[in-house]
């Protein structure tokens, strides 16, 4: 399983707003610090603004700023706002992927979502605010 480029640049900015401290930040200084394509940047902003981790402000001295505290932002968070729900096989996500027809009952199915579940798991427990420590 592998996060994509879209995913890492999300955590990228974010963590960026997070040492912004709640300062509106543009778009052009966090693409320019933390090494990403500015045409990337915004089209990832929407996606994070949509589920409220971060805020848009519009005008002279516009940008961005976190829209919640650090703690409150799991890095699940960012992952589902950019790829959606974590699946590590498709029949997680819909049996009907499945070429055997089986997957509620199938030992893999079943085994692959445990693993699916502490990831998912993990990804919520750890949090932004954790980053500052």
């Amino acid at each position: 399983m592998t996060f994509n480029q879209a995913t890492d640049y999300a955590f990228r900015a974010v963590q960026y707003l997070v040492q912004a401290d709640e300062q509106v930040v543009e778009a052009r200084q966090i693409a320019q610090n933390e090494a990403i394509p500015m045409r990337f940047l915004l089209r990832i902003m929407p996606s994070l603004i949509q589920v409220g981790i971060v805020k848009s402000h519009r005008g002279a001295g516009g940008g961005y700023s976190l829209a919640r505290p650090p703690r409150q932002i799991s890095f699940l968070d960012v992952v589902e706002a950019v790829e959606g729900p974590i699946y590590i096989n498709r029949c997680q996500k819909d049996y009907e992927y499945c070429s055997k027809h089986g997957a509620p009952s199938c030992a893999i199915h079943q085994k692959l979502n445990i693993i699916q579940a502490k990831i998912t798991e993990e990804l919520r427990q750890l949090n932004f605010g954790d980053l500052e420590e």
